[in-house]
């Protein structure tokens, strides 16, 4: 029955898209204005599908309905409650109904906010463009990714979810927060395209659109934070971020999302860089379905990707077309495309938020180069190649350096032009913090030129943001917090202590493996004694078998497992980590032979836990960037042309 009505609440779903994209379509090309007034009916349709299919997938689970094929394959009686309704996204085709359940919550949003101008021509084709990507994602679920394949034979009980994906509560939290992102960024990009098919390309959409973006951005953000705080508390092995391929997936739609926020500022203010914001947003659009692809094709071997699936070729197909249609609808415009405005002087603000860009897009290049490479050679000749972690290492390393320096550049230029005074003016102060805390560094034991550089540019960034955020509250109070350069530049504070986070725990990670034969055995690594004190063993309700070692650790006891999962047939690592601000200390289980000596993996790393602090505060940030400042009269650049259909925005 749940199989039965799931599938119709997905056709249903996918009729409603094509109903309501055709209408609109309609409606223009005849001029119409009253079957526009149809299309919120066609988005309450699409909305009640897509929620009716996540809630029925949801009592499925929890109901243990193995007669459906995605329950018996990754269902089970005794998983706990907080895993059983992640399970909706813990596999391919469940992951897909969340995508879509996400992007039809944006399309009703967008159609009530924009319920008064449904008829204006530039809301109508952002409203098709949803529809469309709607339609694609119900269509895969009709098709090689359908969730609600019943099965006549149906069995007792099932496997289960991957054990990794039960062993943190961070999984039911992680994978919808990048969704949120991943998925919003469907709306700056269907407003983009309508401002190309409308040739309504000034600055209106942008600002239309804004907010939008900087949400998508916020909560793909704080995904990307959560996914790296799951690795480092779950697999045990004394990292957070290792470059894999699903990790720059979702690393790569942020990178080019980031460059067009900074952008956008450059064309609301001065006019420029029109077409490099279409292409960024559009670009950005276009990795979060080059992303789904790598997760979920199964072209790569990865313990965050799914399995190998029938969706590969749908998916490269798609993003093709994306890629197609945008590329022709920017050069058809291009003459209507030109900038009204130019750089004076590359030491100015616009000037620095272009470095910034070029910056942001390079360092995205060399992501999306290792990704696909691999995947590139093994196509053409069959030959399998890894690209790791030295190539990421040693050419991000420098993309790393001068986006630091940029981002203690950028806030304290003026636009248009910057006199020498006033850079002595504005860069003293964080220069001299910048100076502090590389000699500080020094002092407290820091070696190496790149930890020790990355230190002070941070202090240097870091008394910039602060410069700016302290002026600002000086002129006007708590609302020197909120409002998108206030907000901003709370976010890159949070941006500069996961670097300073990342180049600590990365250059001084130390690591051993020690054997403990008997109780009060003892060991020591990086000024922490670890005393080994005995086993312990735990079953759980839900069937799971923890082999605890007890390990006395500077005083305290930790618990580094074991844990047995005999119902998936897997038994894996559950490590301990016991976190300071100053450093954390991981010990995880390495399996031996009964009678063994126990052998315990000890990871020590400073700073870790500014990588979590830094990733709230920049969740922190963006919130208050999203609360309207202070107003400022729009500043119309001097080259800037009169206002005519071709160049207005939305409104």
């Amino acid at each position: 029955m749940n199989a039965t009505i799931g599938d119709a609440a997905i056709a249903l779903g996918f009729a409603g898209s094509m109903l309501g994209a055709l209408t609109i379509v309609v409606s223009l090309a005849r001029k119409r204005a009253d079957l526009m007034r149809a299309v919120p009916m066609y988005v309450a349709l699409v909305v009640a599908a897509a929620t009716a299919a996540a809630l029925i997938m949801e009592v499925a689970l929890l109901t243990d309905d193995f007669s459906v094929r995605y329950v018996a394959e990754h269902g089970r009686i005794g998983t706990p409650l907080l895993f059983k309704i992640a399970t909706l996204w813990g596999a391919l085709e469940g992951s897909i109904l969340l995508w879509a359940w996400v992007l039809v919550g944006y399309l009703a949003i967008v159609t009530v906010k924009f319920r008064k101008r449904i008829e204006d021509p530039m809301v109508a084709w952002a409203l098709v463009t949803m529809f469309v990507v709607c339609l694609f994602f119900f269509g895969l679920m009709l098709g090689p990714a359908d969730p609600f394949v019943e099965l006549a034979d149906p069995p007792a009980d099932g496997p289960g979810l991957n054990p990794l994906l039960q062993n943190n509560a961070f999984m039911a939290f992680h994978p919808p927060m990048l969704y949120l992102g991943y998925v919003g960024f469907t709306v700056p990009f269907a407003f983009a395209i309508a401002a190309l098919v409308t040739g309504r390309l000034g600055e209106g959409w942008l600002i239309e659109t804004r907010r939008w973006t900087v949400f998508a951005w916020g909560f793909l953000t704080f995904g990307i934070v959560l996914g790296a705080w799951w690795s480092y508390e779950t697999l045990g092995w004394g990292g957070y971020w290792a470059w894999d391929p699903v990790e720059n997936a979702s690393f790569l739609p942020w990178l080019t999302g980031t460059a067009f926020i900074h952008s956008v500022m450059v064309q609301e203010r001065r006019g420029m860089l029109r077409v490099w914001n279409l292409s960024l947003i559009c670009a950005t659009f276009s990795l979060t379905i080059l992303g789904t692809f790598l997760t979920r094709s199964g072209v790569i071997a990865s313990v965050h990707a799914f399995s190998e699936s029938g969706i590969g070729p749908v998916l490269l197909a798609f993003f093709g077309l994306i890629v197609l249609v945008t590329v022709g609808l920017i050069g058809f415009r291009g003459d209507q495309l030109r900038s009204v405005g130019r750089i004076d002087s590359p030491v100015s603000r616009e000037g620095a938020f272009l470095a910034n860009n070029v910056v942001f897009v390079a360092f995205a290049f060399v992501v999306l180069l290792g990704t696909v490479w691999p995947l590139i050679i093994e196509a053409i000749n069959g030959e399998r190649i890894a690209v790791g972690n030295p190539f990421f290492d040693r050419m991000t390393m420098p993309i790393g350096f001068v986006l630091l320096f940029l981002m203690a550049m950028a806030p304290v230029l003026p636009w248009r032009k910057a006199s020498g005074e006033v850079l002595s003016d504005r860069l003293l102060i964080p220069a001299l913090i910048g100076v502090v805390c590389m000699v500080g560094s020094l002092v407290l034991g820091a070696a190496g030129w790149a930890p020790v550089l990355a230190f002070g540019l941070a202090g240097f960034a870091a008394g910039s943001a602060g410069r700016q955020l302290v002026l600002a509250t000086r002129r006007q109070g708590w609302r020197g917090f909120v409002g998108r350069t206030n907000g901003g530049m709370i976010v890159h504070i949070g941006v500069i202590l996961i670097a300073v986070a990342f180049a600590a725990s990365n250059s001084y990670l130390r690591q051993a493996e020690f054997r403990f034969a008997s109780i009060g055995d003892t060991a020591e690594l990086s000024g922490h004694v670890f005393t080994f004190e005995g086993t312990e063993q735990i079953v759980f309700e839900d069937g799971r078998i923890e082999d605890q070692l007890l390990i006395d650790v500077d005083g305290r006891i930790e618990t580094p497992a074991l844990t047995a999962f005999p119902f998936a047939g897997r038994t894996i690592g559950s490590p301990d980590t016991r976190g300071s601000l100053i450093d954390d200390v991981q010990l995880s289980v390495i399996p031996t032979e009964p009678g063994d000596p126990v052998v315990v993996r000890v990871t020590v790393q400073p700073l870790v836990q500014w990588l979590w602090i830094g990733g709230i505060l920049m969740a922190i940030g963006t919130a208050l960037a999203l609360v309207p400042g202070s107003r400022r009269r729009p500043t119309a650049p001097t080259s800037a042309l009169p206002t005519t259909p071709a160049t207005a925005g939305v409104g």
